[in-house]
């Protein structure tokens, strides 16, 4: 199944967010018999749910070249995604091969949502290569499956081409965008996000951008593992 379907909140967190504001400054959560509880007081929403990171990404240099994140315009990108979606390496984890519809779905849900996911390409030296989701996973369906905190931001990723795949290139563009959305969100803690727990390749991108393996979860089309990168951490890890 595709990654946690970051179009849809929990209950909760949708009635809060109906008046355009919700209060996050203290939250606490607990988990029983599956269930979330939630208490939040005041969280201004006036700079977007991801503090405009859509209209703020600069290139970064990396040690595998300039790196930039670019928003996902669907009549500009939608061929090249849908290209990617069907390659059987990406399609295993994603499933999101198929027509073009089923991609133009995919993304328009996030392009017309309220913006607490951000698609956008990976250009490195000027070339389209990858495909992100930046989103809040304190607003998503992962908050109901496992511990998230206030304003935790979470990362799905696929690289586009055969090539670009087993060299190095998912760890160093991971910790880049990281560092990106540390530096950009001084309220988030921690990045975080969730792949198949038989994704190797990716498990070990994510380890070798300074992701911790925190756990293995359980969510509704398979199960994940938690991977962390606290921003605690960032300067060891």
């Amino acid at each position: 199944m595709p990654p946690t379907d970051v179009r849809t909140a929990p209950t909760e967190f949708l009635d809060l967010l109906t008046d355009g504001t919700v209060d996050f400054t203290d939250m606490t959560v607990e988990f029983t018999d599956g269930a979330i509880e939630s208490t939040a007081r005041t969280l201004d929403l006036t700079d977007g749910l991801l503090d405009g990171l859509h209209a703020s990404w600069e290139p970064v240099r990396t040690p595998v070249g300039t790196f930039q994140l670019v928003p996902v315009r669907l009549d500009r990108d939608l061929p090249l995604v849908h290209a990617w979606m069907n390659d059987p390496a990406v399609a295993e984890f994603w499933e999101l091969a198929g027509p073009r519809h089923r991609t133009a779905e995919h993304l328009r849900a996030q392009l017309d949502g309220d913006g607490r996911s951000v698609p956008c390409l990976g250009v490195l030296d000027g070339t389209p290569m990858s495909y992100w989701e930046i989103y809040r996973a304190d607003l998503d369906p992962l908050a109901l499956h496992c511990p998230v905190l206030p304003h935790d931001t979470g990362i799905h990723l696929l690289l586009g081409a055969a090539g670009d795949r087993g060299r190095g290139l998912g760890s160093a563009l991971l910790r880049a965008v990281a560092d990106l959305v540390l530096d950009r969100r001084p309220a988030c803690a921690r990045v975080v996000a969730e792949p198949d727990h038989r994704n190797t390749p990716s498990l070990a991108a994510f380890l070798g951008a300074g992701f911790r393996y925190a756990a293995e979860v359980d969510l509704p089309d398979k199960r994940a593992a938690l991977m962390i990168r606290d921003r605690v951490l960032r300067d060891v890890l």
